[in-house]
């Protein structure tokens, strides 16, 4: 199935390609709510804080991938807008092999330094043999991730947003399940946990690879495709690599946010580990809706309809808005209901220091919104390294001020928790303005 994104309605067509990613990185975060449920209510606080450490961490490792897959998947979307398939086809061959290398380069480095990784992130002495335990296994399934993020991007990039929604839907299902009997019924405590991830991860992978391979014999390189093209090269080193460190570099700023946050101890931790669960699910469309975006400005960059890519950003910055209004109101009123979700309530201090941190995340979600719309906008035009220095701008402004309040004892850790949309606002404010300042040479 796919989508041509340079025709119909702008505000639709965004709308109808951009659900389906909605719902499927719903499913993606229900790989880590169910875990988060599952070790909180039946295994412990202890384990639970293991899991919050773990997952900045496997966040931050698979967020390499992920950029890596979303570089190629603009240019993929830029060729396919330009309906060149010679080039669609060279650029699939050459992108799978140099990201399939540095997924085993990534996996090999782990293993070997999974020890002095937990040191560095400060875990507390008492949950290091947790925290162990389920990174080891969480990274033997780490080329699953690679697998699964490759031809996700590659099927959104020609229009196809739903297939990867139904095999995530189905691995995320068969992972709850899985979790439960382990965990429950086996008693393998993060063991469990983390096996049920990596199996139904595993089956999501194979499931896309085997439809891709079957349903888009289009897309599958032949022999005169493969062949490594310095130029192809180039162009796809510099997409993916740039969009590969715009979200590493993000997530990096998160897991010292994260080692921040476990300085001050588990009960931090687990308010923590709970409150960027509901934290990322709540801004998690807005994040889907600016990928959606990418793709839409990336085939009608590719097709050179410059008229409709100004349409585009003026209808997704409104359907941005309206969203991220909606999320906050409700995610400031229900942050405690919120919370009990995943805490007993007799948690109180867990609680309320979770509280805190939803109602100050969640009252400035649009501008976490408008950032996601200016990182799809400049990867969409080939122009990746400028989603890069946004990130720099708000994560850079994140940690050095999350630092620097933290320190403060009158402040302590709700520093940490302003320091985040303060980040939104100055990479929001610089990308706009650079926006506006450029826009002759960004090529329309």
């Amino acid at each position: 199935m796919k989508y041509d994104l340079t025709t119909g309605s702008v505000s639709m067509t965004m709308l109808k390609f951009s659900l389906p990613m909605i719902l499927g990185n719903l499913m993606q975060q229900l790989y880590n709510i169910s875990d988060t449920l599952i070790v909180g209510h039946f295994i412990g606080t202890d384990a639970l804080a293991a899991v919050g450490a773990s997952y900045a961490l496997i966040i931050f490792l698979t967020s390499v991938l992920l950029g890596l897959c979303m570089g190629s998947g603009a240019l993929f979307s830029i060729f396919y807008g330009e309906k060149d398939y010679f080039k669609l086809k060279s650029s699939i061959f050459i992108s799978f092999i140099l990201i399939l290398i540095l997924t085993i380069i990534i996996n090999i480095f782990i293993f070997i330094y999974i020890d002095e990784i937990i040191y560095f992130m400060q875990v507390p002495s008492e949950i290091f043999d947790l925290t162990y335990t389920y990174l080891y296994i969480i990274f033997i399934g780490f080329s699953f991730s690679f697998v699964y993020n490759y031809f996700t991007c590659l099927l959104r990039a020609i229009g196809n947003s739903k297939t990867p929604l139904i095999f995530l839907a189905s691995s995320a299902l068969f992972n709850i399940i899985l979790s439960i009997i382990l965990v429950v019924n086996f008693q393998m405590g993060v063991a469990g946990s983390a096996l049920g991830t990596v199996i139904a991860q595993g089956f999501c992978a194979l499931g896309l690879t085997i439809y891709t391979i079957k349903k888009c014999p289009e897309l599958i390189p032949q022999k005169e495709h493969c062949k490594f093209d310095l130029a192809m090269i180039k162009d796809i080193s510099n997409s993916s690599l740039l969009t590969s460190t715009q979200q590493s570099v993000m997530n990096f700023g998160i897991l010292l946010v994260q080692n921040l946050v476990n300085s001050f101890g588990a009960t931090v931790m687990a308010a923590f580990t709970v409150a960027v669960k509901i934290d990322s699910l709540a801004y998690m469309p807005a994040q889907d809706f600016g990928n959606a975006f990418s793709t839409f400005i990336g085939q009608n960059y590719g097709a050179k309809k410059t008229d409709r890519i100004q349409q585009g950003i003026k209808s997704a910055i409104k359907i941005s808005f309206l969203f991220c209004l909606i999320i906050s109101v409700g995610v400031f009123i229900f942050a405690r209901p919120l919370m009990t979700i995943f805490i007993d309530s007799s948690e109180t201090e867990i609680i309320n220091i979770g509280v805190d941190y939803l109602r100050i995340e969640g009252s400035f979600y649009f501008g976490i919104g408008i950032l996601f719309l200016l990182y799809g906008f400049y990867r969409a035009i080939n122009f990746p390294s400028m989603s890069v220095i946004l990130t720099i701008i708000s994560l850079g402004t994140r940690v050095g001020l999350a630092y620097y309040l933290a320190s403060i004892p009158s402040i302590g850790v709700i520093g940490i928790w302003w320091s985040i949309p303060i980040g939104w606002a100055l990479a929001d404010i610089f990308g706009i303005v650079y926006y506006k300042r450029k826009i002759k040479q960004l090529h329309f």
